[in-house]
């Protein structure tokens, strides 16, 4: 399949290689810093989950009832894989149970995000250790996400009941990011539905979601009986014709992640004219502000976005042919903003600072979480240092 979207020329040329040797050093001092932060969060926390974002430093103590609870096992399986360290793989099987109880009693389990929440706590453990019980958690996660799926709009309704009035018949870009619970389930079971399904909704999502200029709606409302589209808006972006930063992000990465599974070369192509998008629109140290519309104020920045943004340009390496001349130029940018993130936007020991990637933002409009570190950006900063230490296997 093929999408009418523009591919603007890169404005700005990385003309000077980063040093790769010299950033695997920072790196691997960033790492040790991680570790002693992760260690004493794992003491704090007890059975509870750090909350979305930090509140002036500090992770709120919550159950199990969040969107991004999933994002501290995903930082405890990925601290195991970089440091062998058994703390970490154990502390991460801890949080199983929470994941089964939040099934069991449907714990804020009517949204698209249960791929975020089952991909990386479950499908990982079972991918790193083998472990069965979180296989089968897993799917049944796949099967409740399943139940969101409206045939007639081709579509996974992102939030609400399936009657919400305000909800009906919305998606969101996020949950490019999800899709691969469905893809996995497919595999897993020989069952061609779940598959289908997130083949018919990234197609609504690259045709719906996606502009023509390659910028990107952060939401896009369909009728759920009819199938017809209606219009694009916003939730968390700066107006209904910007484009949010994290969005565009989860773009980049998302349908990259529908290029895993299936092999179409048009996600690859997609992702690419978006990450051109975003690249074109970032400051002088290379890490966006919250929306890429305000890329020239002084608007807030979002390291949270820029972190994905990173993942997501690496796997654009991998879905490029071996001899294609970009992926040295995607490589760079990511190196480029993951040597920025990790100079200018890390917490360090001195302060009081419980996470570890500084200036996130989580909701602007809510004033929830901005300035602060995210569940998700501190696990997509490590989920980068990791893919730049060794060939991973993602939890996605």
């Amino acid at each position: 399949m093929t999408y009418s979207v523009a591919l603007e020329p890169l404005q700005k040329q990385l003309t000077i290689p980063i040093n790769k040797a010299a950033l695997q050093q920072k790196l691997d001092s960033a790492l040790a810093l991680i570790m002693q932060k992760l260690d004493a969060t794992i003491l704090d926390l007890g059975d509870k989950f750090p909350g979305e974002a930090c509140k002036d430093g500090v992770w709120p103590h919550v159950e199990n009832c969040a969107w991004t609870a999933a994002f501290w096992p995903g930082r405890l399986w990925l601290a195991w894989e970089m440091t062998n360290e058994d703390r970490y793989r154990e502390a991460a099987e801890r949080c199983l149970p929470a994941f089964r109880f939040r099934l069991d009693h449907a714990i804020r389990t009517n949204t698209h995000d249960l791929g975020f929440l089952y991909i990386l706590s479950c499908v990982s453990a079972w991918k790193l250790t083998g472990n069965e019980t979180a296989r089968q958690l897993a799917l049944e996660a796949a099967d409740k996400l399943m139940e969101r799926y409206l045939p007639d709009a081709g579509i996974l309704q992102a939030w609400g009941t399936l009657d919400d009035p305000e909800q009906k018949g919305r998606i969101i870009i996020d949950c490019n990011m999800n899709l691969p619970l469905l893809y996995w389930a497919s595999e897993q079971t020989g069952d061609r539905r779940y598959a289908e399904a997130a083949i018919a909704h990234v197609a609504q999502a690259a045709t719906h979601l996606v502009r023509a200029d390659a910028s990107t709606f952060h939401t896009y409302f369909f009728d759920a009986e009819t199938g017809k589209a209606r219009f694009g808006n916003t939730h968390q972006g700066y107006s209904d014709d910007s484009c949010w930063a994290r969005g565009q992000a989860w773009g980049i990465y998302g349908f990259l992640l529908t290029w895993r599974y299936t092999g179409d070369n048009s996600m690859v192509e997609l992702s690419r004219r978006l990450a051109h998008y975003f690249l074109n629109r970032l400051p002088e140290d290379d890490v966006c502000h919250w929306d890429l519309d305000l890329c020239n104020t002084d608007a807030v920045r979002d390291s949270s976005a820029a972190a994905i943004t990173v993942c997501g340009l690496l796997e654009l390496v991998n879905g490029l042919p071996v001899l294609d001349p970009n992926r040295e130029i995607y490589e760079n940018w990511a190196l480029q903003i993951m040597a920025s993130l990790t100079e200018n936007y890390l917490s360090t020991a001195e302060e009081r600072c419980e996470g570890i990637l500084k200036h996130g933002v989580y909701h602007m409009h809510d004033d929830i979480g901005v300035d602060e570190c995210t569940s998700w950006g501190d696990y997509f900063y490590m989920e980068a240092m990791i893919r730049l230490r060794k060939s991973w296997v993602p939890y996605w």
